[in-house]
């Protein structure tokens, strides 16, 4: 709908870890399409790109408790939010830690748990080091645009220690107020499992015929890796914008 506010979460492991993405690189391609018909509001979160690193661990709820105070500095009372790996999990927290905020909900390639990573994505996650992406266009993305490009063996060690570190939302993910929208690339980093007990939590895996369709929403992209998510934009504004125009009941 014209004038509808979406907020676009960024901050997204090994060789291109996309936890650590500019919101250039994760969604260059969809902001322009979706701004024709939405006002977008998109941020990188803390330590990403150009935003700063402050003396804080990254930890989804910080960064989730950010992402609310910048939408209450720009007296945006709801939203629908579009988080993608690492900031699909903040957007998670950010719905449960201040549901007021979010109207909808879309989270790609994300976990609510930390055992929802492939056990090779864990592994490799726990050997992350800033050399493996120093010949990467997310490297040179973080050198161009970051307040201090020195910073970035800091930076990712943070992004290290948050990712490895375990965690689980369930209960979070359970009790959100607002219709969701799980996005998977078949070939992602997280198991096809984690992500359907996700969609199970907000509502899904239901007989539509008997019981309604509900509000939540599932897709998996077939021929799809997680970094791979991001760039089906074709399918991406398909199925975003027909889970954001839909109407709740």
């Amino acid at each position: 709908m014209p004038g509808r506010i979406s907020t676009v979460i960024r901050a997204t492991e090994p060789r291109q870890n996309p936890d650590s993405m500019t919101i250039d690189l994760a969604y260059g391609q969809l902001i322009p399409e979706l701004s024709k018909n939405r006002k977008v509001i998109a941020l990188e979160l803390q330590g990403h790109g150009r935003t700063a690193d402050i003396d804080r661990p990254l930890s989804f709820e910080s960064m989730a408790d950010d992402v609310a105070n910048l939408l209450q500095y720009l007296k945006i009372e709801s939203t629908d939010v579009f988080g993608y790996s690492m900031g699909g999990t903040v957007a998670l927290q950010l719905a449960a830690r201040h549901p007021q905020a979010v109207r909808k909900l879309i989270i790609a390639s994300a976990v609510f748990k930390s055992d929802g990573w492939t056990p090779e994505t864990r592994a490799a996650i726990g050997n992350l080091k800033p050399e493996f992406l120093e010949q990467t266009p997310i490297k040179k993305e973080y050198d161009r645009l970051a307040p201090d490009p020195k910073h970035w063996p800091q930076f990712i060690e943070k992004v290290k220690q948050v990712s490895s570190k375990p965690f689980d939302f369930t209960a979070e993910a359970k009790t959100l107020k607002c219709p969701t929208l799980v996005i998977l690339g078949d070939s992602d980093g997280i198991r096809i499992e984690h992500a359907a007990e996700l969609f199970r939590l907000r509502g899904g895996g239901v007989n539509g015929d008997l019981a309604g369709v509900p509000n939540s929403q599932f897709a998996i992209l077939p021929g799809t890796s997680h970094l791979g998510v991001m760039q089906r934009s074709d399918w991406l504004l398909s199925i975003v914008n027909s889970f954001l125009d839909a109407p709740v009941h």
